[in-house]
């Protein structure tokens, strides 16, 4: 059942895969850049210099496109609850609808509506008023993530519910159980604090590619040193929240903290943390490895001593929980190679971005040409534009094969909530339908976003016009000069 290969469920499990990890590009990107882009608005607002006010403006061109991407690819994802998860939502609807309803309804239609304020009413409200404008954005954004990640902390530890016995379905008996769930609370901070980062090391990676060609040297590096301040910030975040939600797992999903650690046997009392392992899936067991004794124990519980429970053994716990309602034929172990491999990449990322953000802050320093002079160090972080994108992959990886074989643990299958009317050829067609229109929604941002990079902060359009252009501007059609012709 892991490997289902070219089957209605294969297809629908790859296929809702490559949706989620592509809108999952930009909803993290964008969330983050709006807070990049407040953060600068509010240094204009505070410094009245007019350098703020431009950079706000050009990285939040970036920001404009990364956000209409992340709607198309978001109304697709939603499509498919309909179209490949049928029996899901019937299971699921009366828990999952709340949230999503409370997101469209609030958390969007606040983004969306400032996001046009603040578009077009750069000159129409004094620079305070028009930098409320992108926080409420920024607001807007991250209320979205708290229902869309209540709705999907749900899946992962069920609460607030009751099952109706008639229709087999789930039914919320308390809003305020599934709002305070505790994977909720562990995972935002987590996911936020990734925002943070992706924003960060775009806007800072960005900046190093325009200064090793020296264009705009003071804008850049006064861009650098904002995103790399909040990268730092970002990092540090990310792995205190990361430390909270991964020893939460060892409770609530030792399944999955077992894979993220590699373990099939439960492990000794000197908690050998593997650098490296290798596995027989197979047969359920570690080939090799190459261990660092009680960094596992200090990882897990802050302390030297302790033992973590192996997959085999929360195998035969969960066979004894669940044989009854599924059967003994369930297979419980989860993609170990995926996990192992995806947390130890966001494990080492988590540090070379502090490192990065560190270092980079050092050579930026104020009266300093150290940055112009390294560069070495603006190729590494010019390269590191996508490491983020890879990092946010890696963490949804663990999130959700982590749960496997639940659709929402330990009531519903995956294999349970595909649709039963849908096929293999429809499938196989719309699969490749949505990667191409994917990999063509990603080519336009990014040809987009290098040509605005390319042209430079001072092609950034203003209500119509050039903030360059004195002699041709393009009239403002909402402009009361609009109405004062002869």
């Amino acid at each position: 059942m892991l490997n289902a290969g070219l089957t209605v469920l294969g297809l629908s499990r790859f296929q809702f895969a490559m949706t989620t990890v592509f809108h999952f590009f930009f909803v993290p990107f964008s969330i983050g850049l709006a807070f990049v882009v407040a953060v600068m608005e509010t240094m204009y607002v505070a410094k009245k210099d007019e350098t703020y006010k431009k950079m706000a403006q050009f990285w939040g061109k970036m920001f404009l496109y990364s956000f209409a991407v992340g709607v198309v690819t978001g109304i697709i994802q939603e499509f498919q609850f309909g179209m490949n998860w049928s029996e899901y939502s019937r299971f699921m609807g009366d828990i999952f609808g709340a949230p999503l309803a409370i997101e469209a309804l609030a958390a969007f239609f606040l983004e969306s509506t400032f996001i046009g304020l603040w578009m077009f009413t750069w000159e129409r409200f004094k620079p305070g008023i028009h930098a409320l404008f992108i926080w409420l954005v920024a607001i807007g954004s991250s209320l979205s993530a708290v229902w869309i990640l209540a709705a999907n902390s749900f899946m992962q530890n069920p609460v607030g519910f009751a099952i109706n016995k008639s229709t087999g379905r789930v039914v919320m008996t308390s809003f305020s159980a599934v709002v305070k769930n505790p994977q909720l609370w562990l995972e935002l901070p987590h996911v936020l604090m990734g925002a943070g980062i992706t924003a960060s090391f775009v806007v800072a990676g960005c900046s190093a590619w325009r200064l090793l060609k020296k264009d705009h040297v003071s804008f850049y590096r006064k861009s650098l040193n904002i995103a790399l301040v909040i990268g730092l910030i970002a990092s540090l975040g990310s792995v205190a929240s990361g430390d909270f939600q991964t020893r939460y797992l060892i409770k609530e999903q030792p399944m999955k903290f077992a894979a993220m650690e590699g373990l099939y046997k439960d492990s000794t009392n000197k908690g050998e943390w593997a650098i490296y392992s290798s596995f027989n899936t197979k047969q359920h067991k570690t080939t090799s490895s190459l261990d660092v004794p009680y960094v596992l124990n200090i990882l897990s519980y802050h302390k030297f001593s302790g033992t973590v429970k192996g997959q085999n053994t929360v195998n035969k716990e969960l066979h004894a929980t669940y044989d009854k309602k599924f059967g003994k034929n369930m297979n419980y172990y989860v993609p170990t190679k995926t996990l192992f491999w995806s947390f130890r990449l966001m494990a080492v990322a988590g540090g070379l971005f502090a490192l990065v953000a560190i270092v980079g802050l050092f050579f930026n320093r104020k009266k300093s040409q150290t940055i112009m002079k390294q560069r070495w160090f603006l190729y590494i972080m010019g390269l590191m534009i996508w490491l983020p994108f890879l990092v946010n992959t890696a963490g949804w990886f663990i999130t959700e094969f982590g749960r496997y074989p639940w659709v929402v643990y330990g009531l519903l299958t995956i294999a349970d909530a595909v649709s039963p009317t849908s096929t293999v050829g429809s499938l196989l067609f719309t699969n490749i339908v949505y990667f191409l229109l994917f990999a063509g929604l990603g080519l336009v941002m990014i040809v987009l976003s290098h040509r605005a990079l390319k042209a430079g902060p001072d092609a950034v359009q203003m209500n119509g016009y050039s903030s360059e252009d004195t002699e041709g501007k393009v009239e403002d059609p909402y402009g009361t000069e609009a109405f004062n012709h002869d």
